[in-house]
C-alpha cells in the first residue's frame, strides 16, 4: 500500500501537491489538525509499503518511524522541523533542513526542480515565509495581482488548520488538498472555486475579532495575547500570531488559546528580524515543539502559565 502523510496546513498541504501532481500516486491519505503531527503511528506498515512523510517532526515520530522501517516500508520524509538523530536506513530517503527561511514546501520544490513551483509559493507564504515565497516567485510568470492571490491563498489553507478539532474547522484538511488537486493550479482555485470565499470569508470574520484584543503581557522584546475559549480563536491563533510577527518584526508573540480543561494552546513566533529559539523555548514544555522562526506548545497547564511567560519573556528581551 501506498501512504501520504502531511501535516494539515499550508505547508504540509502544498507540499504533497507537488509532489503529487507531479508524481501521481493513489495512496491513503493520513493528516489531521495543524498540532497533529504524530501521523506515522496512525500507519499499520508492511514490507513493501511506500510512505511519504512531509512537514512533520521526525523528532516526534521517531519510534513510529523506526517501527516502519522495521517491518519492511520505504519512507520518503521531508521536513523542517527539529528531527533528532535522523536514522540511517536503505529504506528512508530523508530531505531534512532547520533553517528558519525553509519551509517542506520549498524543499520540495527543490526536489522536483521547480516542476510546480506555483504550490510552493503558495505553501512558503502559508508558512509566513513571504521573502521566501517572494523569491521563489520570481522563477514564475505572474503579475503582482497574482502574487497577491497565492499570498493570500496560503494564508487561508493555513488558518483553516489550526483548531484542536476537525469540527472546528471550515474544512478536514484531507477534504481541503482533494480539493485544491483538482484545480489547476493555485490560481484556478482562487477564481473559480467557491471554497476560496468560503475560507476567505472565514479568515476576515476571525481576524476582526482577534484584532481587538490587547496584550496580556508586553515587554519591548515580547508580547503575550490571551484569546478564548471559542471556535473562532482556535481556527485563528497561528495566522493572527504570524500577522503579530509580521507587524512587529522586532518583538517575539505568544498567542494562547483556552481550552476546555483550563489549559492553554501555545503558538510562538520569534521575532522576524532574528528566527531564533521559538523550538528552545517550547520544548521546555511537556507537548511543546516546532522549528527556530515559530513553534507551540499543544497543552499548557494552567498552572505553568507564569512559567512559560516568564521563560519567554527571558528568551526574548529585546
Amino acid at each position: 500500500m501506498n501512504y501520504d502523510l502531511f501535516n494539515g496546513d499550508a505547508d504540509g498541504i502544498c507540499a504533497l501537491l507537488q509532489l503529487r501532481k507531479a508524481e501521481p500516486r493513489d495512496a491513503t491519505l493520513v493528516t489531521g489538525v495543524k498540532r497533529d503531527i504524530n501521523l506515522l503511528g496512525k500507519v499499520d506498515a508492511a514490507a513493501g509499503d511506500q510512505i511519504t512523510v512531509l512537514d512533520v517532526s521526525m523528532d516526534k515520530n521517531r519510534a513510529a518511524l523506526d517501527k516502519v522501517l522495521e517491518a519492511g516500508a520505504s519512507v520518503f520524509y521531508v521536513d523542517h522541523h527539529f528531527p533528532g538523530d535522523i536514522p540511517s536506513h536503505a529504506n528512508l530517503t530523508a530531505i531534512i533542513n532547520e533553517s528558519a527561511d525553509v519551509c517542506t514546501a520549498a524543499l520540495v520544490n527543490g526536489h522536483l526542480n521547480g516542476a510546480h513551483l506555483d504550490w510552493a509559493v503558495t505553501g512558503a507564504f502559508g508558512d509566513n515565509l513571504h521573502a521566501t515565497a517572494r523569491a521563489l516567485a520570481k522563477g514564475l510568470d505572474i503579475s503582482a495581482e497574482d502574487l497577491a492571490s497565492l499570498e493570500n491563498l496560503g494564508t487561508y489553507i493555513n488558518y483553516n488548520g489550526y483548531g484542536p478539532a476537525i469540527d472546528d474547522l471550515h474544512f478536514d484538511p484531507k477534504e481541503l488538498y482533494l480539493r485544491l488537486y483538482a484545480a489547476e493550479g493555485p490560481l484556478d482555485f482562487v477564481h473559480n472555486s467557491p471554497d476560496f470565499e468560503k475560507l476567505s470569508t472565514g479568515y476576515r470574520e476571525d481576524m476582526a475579532m482577534a484584532e481587538a484584543l490587547q496584550p496580556l503581557h508586553a515587554k519591548p522584546g515580547s508580547a503575550v495575547f490571551l484569546l478564548p475559549d471559542e471556535a473562532w480563536a482556535r481556527r485563528v491563533s497561528g495566522v493572527y500570531s504570524n500577522d503579530l510577527a509580521t507587524q512587529n518584526p522586532a518583538r517575539a508573540h505568544a498567542v494562547l488559546t483556552l481550552n476546555a480543561k483550563g489549559n492553554y494552546l501555545v503558538s510562538v513566533r520569534a521575532p522576524m528580524e532574528n528566527k531564533q529559539g521559538a523550538a528552545e523555548l517550547c520544548m521546555q514544555f511537556p507537548t511543546g515543539g516546532g522549528r527556530a522562526g515559530a513553534a507551540g506548545i499543544n497543552d499548557l497547564p494552567e498552572e505553568s502559565l507564569q512559567d512559560f511567560v516568564d521563560a519567554f519573556e527571558q528568551a526574548y528581551k529585546g
